[in-house]
């Protein structure tokens, strides 16, 4: 880039002349003093965003005597004190019992149309238990051990033992006919097993 074109020569940036900041001096508020007001002190409550201008000794001698809740009583600062924790928000009560409807607000039951609450009369009604969703494979394995898919741990280790001993050989006097029925109640207990559902 070529810092001497004469096109650098035809742009030309206009400056704003600066202005000085004229500074205007705020008399000191106390009565009699002619100092300049330099410092600024809070009005009190209920003007808020109001400032008096005080000279530096004026000033101390305010911020001395200052006090906030000057004309409330000790039940309007403790509850004042109380909203400050929570920056004069307004708040509401959790879990607790509020009627037999349901939760209530200002005298009147909450309307939950879609069931998501589900309170009546006072008590939470438990959701009712999902069966559990499982593979086909699994499915399968749960009917070769003639269960279904509400059946825990338990149930299928106790079935597995059960269908063993009635197909085994040795408890059939030697008879392998059933042998195939005994591999397919090992092979879905196996898959249950992998599956961590017994």
């Amino acid at each position: 880039m070529n810092l001497n074109s004469p096109l650098f020569d035809r742009i030309r940036t206009q400056r704003e002349p600066r202005q000085e900041k004229s500074e205007v001096k705020i008399r000191c508020h106390a009565p009699g003093c002619t100092a300049e007001g330099a410092y600024r002190a809070p009005m009190g409550r209920l003007r808020e965003g109001q400032y008096l201008c005080f000279c530096l000794d004026h000033v101390r001698e305010y911020n001395a005597t200052y006090n906030y809740f000057n004309g409330m009583n000790d039940t309007d600062v403790a509850r004042y004190v109380k909203d400050a924790t929570v920056g004069h928000r307004p708040t509401w009560a959790m879990g607790t019992k509020r009627g037999k409807k349901g939760f209530r607000e200002e005298g009147r039951p909450t309307e939950d149309p879609l069931g998501l609450y589900r309170a009546r009369h006072g008590a939470n009604v438990r959701p009712e238990k999902r069966k559990p969703t499982y593979s086909p494979v699994t499915l399968r394995a749960l009917h070769a051990l003639h269960l279904d898919e509400t059946a825990d741990a338990q149930a299928i280790r106790s079935r597995y033992k059960e269908l063993v001993k009635r197909h085994h050989p040795d408890a059939n006097g030697g008879d392998r006919s059933r042998e195939e029925k005994l591999r397919e109640i090992i092979h879905a207990y196996k898959t249950l097993r992998a599956a961590r559902l017994a």
